[in-house]
């Protein structure tokens, strides 16, 4: 019996792939099909999959040339697949030529001719066409507009700046504080991804809003509970999307951290302390207008809030606030350390843009605990440890771009869904105390101030 295997991903499975499986069936007895898990799919930089693991597998069954159906969940497995299943004949469409040729050491080869101007890629463009705009100044700007091109349908028209910036030399510009410049700008887009400083992001989500426009944006999303209602109404009003863009959230090793607590992995959970800090720079630039830099409770407070709001959740008791202000800016935070107290849990959160430290996350249970080093935000890597070190466990998931196109992904998907509130990735109660949270941080409610002395 000659025994042939091919793989793919079969996102979406269209004739193209009918036309290689029946080909690939029809060079031996028996054909395997091995169809690549999720994780795999993300380590190879391929993310934008629109089907379950599940569905595409009982997709390829459905064709009826599968004998076997197994799943590839690693580099390398190919040659392990071939020996263990006594393959003579490995298979693939002719878009990979040359590119498994290695595999000829152990069976024979054959690269099937593809059908032209079909693929998973393309059906899932013309699904998705989003004209996606940028606000603000930031340097994260650049960086969306790059991890963009990673997202099939979603094409970047152009940046609104109200302070003209030269970061973005190849992208249509359109800078001016008048509100029609912005509305011209909106015209040209469907959704817009809004990293302005924080004092405008309710003009701008809300305007962007009323222009029926999807909204993601960097957290916190507003600085003020009341605005964050009044903002999340009219989305809901108008079946629009208002989405919270703290990185972090997106990333396969945070969310896989999350699910193993959720288990019962590390027992009841008692603490959680995260830590997030930089140095910001532009303070010694004393020609930089000061209330345009995110200070450090905007900066960093969303993601370093983020675990504590999720694991634990937003009903804490009380808590403590103690923010370090520089002498010379009045309203910027250098340093500020909140302490959350739950029920039966406790919390602490420690930003600062002023001042370093080690920007570690742990979190700590009953039964054990799990350390993600710095900088634990941009993880791709944690460890859950125990009282005897030989249950001691690494895990190991590939993040790319930050978590950008990853966050991406999600936005596109939910304005595909129509739905903000069931991606699971930030809940609105959460996005929502975040901003409750900042507003208290700047109104002083419940702040120790402290001024550091220069030196």
């Amino acid at each position: 019996m000659r025994k042939v295997i091919t793989y793919g991903t079969y996102d979406l499975l269209h004739y193209g792939h009918i036309r290689l499986l029946k080909q690939a069936k029809a060079l031996g007895d028996y054909l395997i099909v091995g169809v690549t898990a999720d994780d795999f799919d993300k380590i190879r930089g391929k993310i934008d999959i629109e089907q379950s693991l599940m569905e595409r597998v009982e997709a390829v069954r459905a064709t009826g040339y599968a004998d076997e159906i197994i799943i590839e969940e690693y580099e390398g497995q190919k040659i392990d697949d071939i020996r263990r299943y006594d393959i003579d004949i490995f298979t693939v469409g002719s878009d990979w030529a040359g590119k498994f040729d290695y595999l000829n050491k152990y069976c024979k080869v054959v690269y099937l001719e593809r059908t032209e101007g079909i693929s998973s890629s393309s059906e899932r463009a013309l699904k998705r066409q989003v004209r996606l705009g940028l606000v603000g100044e930031m340097q994260t700007l650049s960086k969306i507009h790059k991890e963009s091109r990673y997202i099939n349908g979603i094409s970047v028209t152009g940046i609104y700046a109200e302070h003209s910036s030269a970061q973005f030399p190849d992208m249509q510009q359109r800078c001016g504080q008048e509100p029609g410049h912005f509305d011209e700008f909106l015209e040209k887009t469907d959704a817009v991804y809004v990293a302005s400083h924080p004092s405008m992001h309710y003009v701008h989500i809300k305007r962007a809003l009323e222009k029926n426009r999807h909204v993601l944006c960097e957290s916190p999303v507003v600085l003020s509970a009341a605005e964050y209602d009044e903002l999340t109404e009219l989305a809901a009003g108008k079946k629009l999307v208002l989405m919270d863009a703290i990185k972090t959230s997106y990333a396969t090793a945070y969310n896989r951290l999350l699910l193993l607590i959720k288990s019962g992995k590390i027992g009841k959970v008692v603490s959680v302390d995260a830590t997030c800090t930089s140095m910001q720079e532009m303070l010694q630039d004393g020609n930089v207008e000061h209330d345009k830099i995110w200070n450090s409770i905007c900066g960093w407070g969303p993601t370093a809030m983020l675990p504590i709001l999720q694991i634990l959740g937003t009903n804490y008791k009380e808590k403590k606030i103690v923010s370090f202000f520089d002498q010379k800016y009045s309203k910027f935070d250098l340093f500020t350390k909140i302490d959350f107290i739950y029920e039966d849990a406790v919390a602490a959160m420690k930003v600062g843009k002023g001042v370093k430290s080690e920007g570690e996350l742990v979190i700590s249970g009953t039964n054990g605990y799990i350390y993600v080093p710095a900088p634990w935000w941009k993880t791709d890597y944690f460890e859950v440890r125990f009282e005897d070190p030989a249950k001691n466990k690494r895990y190991f998931y590939q993040l790319e771009g930050e978590g950008i196109r990853y966050e991406l992904l999600a936005f596109i998907k939910a304005i595909e869904k129509h739905s903000s509130s069931d991606m699971g990735y930030v809940e609105q109660k959460v996005s929502r105390e975040i901003c409750a949270i900042v507003e208290e941080c700047h109104a002083g409610f419940h702040v120790e101030k402290i001024r550091l002395a220069k030196g």
